[in-house]
């Protein structure tokens, strides 16, 4: 229960202060909405097309990729453009899922659910 609470807080804070998540795709997006995230942007465009929208209209983000290799090579991408058009990570939340079982951002809801329910 006490990781569910902080993974929460951790999205609460996200929510309140309404910067921008970035996600891998339509799934993603379904579950952070679930939880009540908004300012979501998907890798539908090449990456450099979403970064510049990014830069364009947020001075911070949130970069949710997947926990797995290749969410972690996307994340590196994302993370090396958006500083570069001078937009701060952060990776308060990233953090703390990686101390968790969780690989695919698309299951981050059943995961706190399942959290709470035990």
């Amino acid at each position: 229960m006490e990781e569910a609470e902080e993974i929460l807080g951790e999205i609460e804070r996200l929510k309140e202060s309404g910067k921008a998540v970035v996600a891998e795709g339509i799934k993603d997006l379904a579950a952070l909405k679930k939880l009540g995230l908004k300012n979501i942007y998907i890798i539908s465009a090449p990456l450099f097309e979403v970064c510049e929208k990014i830069g364009e209209n947020n001075d911070e983000t949130a970069i949710l990729t997947d926990l797995d290799r290749e969410g972690k090579l996307l994340y590196s991408k994302i993370k090396e453009n958006l500083t570069r058009l001078g937009v701060k990570i952060d990776d308060r939340l990233r953090e703390r899922l990686f101390r968790t079982k969780l690989v695919h951002m698309q299951g981050l809801d059943t995961y706190i659910e399942n959290l709470m329910s035990s």
